[in-house]
């Protein structure tokens, strides 16, 4: 077994899960940090080329900055090959990266020329921090949040479905006043926007200061340029990323454990949802759509299992502890540099594919589903003592003494019937209209302003 396929790589992201996380390879491989690599070196040199201030370095014609971005532009597992060939004979990655550039400016006489300002003050923290900054932006932009942003799509759609729907809470477990599907639903859908909002609005930041963040070698080679505004703009401009203008050698990684964080409470809700949906399910007021060919149990053929929210639950534990665990570690870091971030970076991308995963489950999972209506109705109606709250709140506005503990006594712990609560409504020392509005009172007209808040919310979204 020493061929890696799907059935024998040891981590299930590229195993068992690889079909679900193709789409990130293009973002957080080892292919395609050297890709990001690549334009990070091929952007610094175009930047410098462009610069008065740098006469040894000729202005690069439009035709020459074509080319030198094809090579990432264009970037291929042949090229990838090529850096990891190069980077097992000197053993250093990053300048694996300046070497393969350089091998390709030798077909270019103009360009080899000038070859030297490939790498021109750098250190690898500057190429790398940036290329992951890039990499991560494109990673959790371009799939992460567009797949969280279907799983919101299939809520609306439920929540239209159900907003109207009365339907027994439950709190510790046990009846409580009611509510509708829809507005339920609703409570989720709201909290995910919210969360999304704040994912999409980290900004990451990036140094490109050299190997302390002092922009010693840039100031001895070129003393009459401001280097600290002159990287700023490279930064920005041409990265399109945020400044970190104070670092050591490393950029501190505080953006990137915010975005960890954010990422992380994110996945619990959407970890409270599917628990939600499964115990839902369990209660019969959702029916999952069932598949001919599909075995939910080896031994009980009549099992339909919510096995796509458990599937989802279960990674988003592992992306999870991944994220936390990471976002912990990664702000430390032993005077001005030590090597403990580069193995953990690595893995950011596996958290990232736990993630994904998940989305992915609880899109299908949500995707199968049909609502009980009668089924959820007729849990309802069979709860009259959730109106014990109602009755003993109208006791109190009419001053009748320990209404509380008069309807502790009828149906705490007790079965109560329909019969039972009307004798105990029609006792009360209560205005006549009010007392018949009581005893006209269901479970299923009791649920506040659940259905309007639920239909506000569904209305919005259309």
């Amino acid at each position: 077994m020493s061929t890696l396929t799907e059935l024998t790589a040891i981590n299930p992201v590229d195993g068992r899960y690889a079909s679900k996380t193709i789409a990130l390879r293009a973002h957080v491989s080892e292919a395609a940090l050297f890709k990001y690599r690549v334009q990070v070196e091929i952007e610094w040199f175009i930047y410098l080329s462009q610069a008065s201030e740098i006469p040894e370095l000729p202005s690069l014609g439009e035709s020459d900055c074509t080319l030198l971005r094809s090579w990432y532009i264009q970037f291929n597992d042949a090229d990838a090959m090529a850096i990891k060939t190069i980077e097992k004979t000197i053993h250093h990655d990053v300048k694996a990266v300046e070497y393969f550039i350089k091998e390709k400016m030798a077909a270019y006489p103009h360009l080899q020329t000038t070859q030297e300002f490939i790498h021109f003050g750098c250190t690898s923290e500057d190429i790398n921090n940036v290329a992951y900054a890039l990499m991560w932006q494109k990673a959790f932009r371009e799939t992460l949040q567009p797949q969280c942003a279907v799983l919101l799509k299939q809520l609306h759609t439920l929540i239209e479905q159900a907003a109207s729907l009365p339907m027994l809470a439950r709190t510790h477990g046990q009846p409580a006043s009611p509510t509708t599907l829809g507005k339920e639903l609703a409570n989720y859908a709201v909290r995910l926007e919210r969360q999304m909002e704040r994912v999409d609005a980290i900004r990451l930041r990036a140094k490109f200061n050299g190997a302390v963040g002092n922009y010693n070698a840039h100031r001895i080679a070129y003393p009459e340029i401001d280097w600290p505004t002159f990287n700023r703009r490279f930064i920005e401009k041409a990265m399109g990323l945020e400044w970190n203008g104070y670092t050591t050698q490393i950029e501190s990684h505080d953006d990137i454990v915010a975005l960890l964080y954010e990422l992380a409470h994110q996945n619990s809700i959407c970890m409270d949802l599917c628990q939600d949906m499964w115990g839902y399910i369990s209660l019969g007021y959702f029916k999952q759509m069932v598949h001919a060919q599909e075995v939910g149990s080896s031994t009980m053929p009549h099992k339909v299992n919510p096995i796509d929210f458990e599937n989802a639950e279960g990674n988003l534990v592992l992306a999870n502890a991944l994220q936390t665990t990471l976002a912990q570690r990664l702000p430390l870091s032993r005077w001005q540099r030590d090597l403990v971030d580069s193995t953990l970076l690595r893995n950011i991308g596996v958290a990232f594919a736990y993630s994904f995963i998940a989305y992915q489950s609880l899109e299908k999972g949500l995707g199968r589903l049909s609502i009980a209506e009668e089924k959820v109705k007729t849990d309802l109606s069979l709860q009259w003592e959730v109106l014990a709250e109602a009755i003993q709140t109208v006791m109190r506005r009419y001053n009748i003494e320990e209404p509380y503990e008069k309807l502790k006594a009828l149906t705490r712990g007790k079965a109560l019937t329909e019969d039972l609560l009307k004798e105990f409504i029609a006792s009360l020392e209560l205005p006549k209209d009010i007392k018949n509005q009581l005893l006209k009172l269901n479970p299923s007209d009791y649920v506040g302003f659940a259905k309007e808040l639920a239909i506000r919310y569904s209305t919005a979204k259309l």
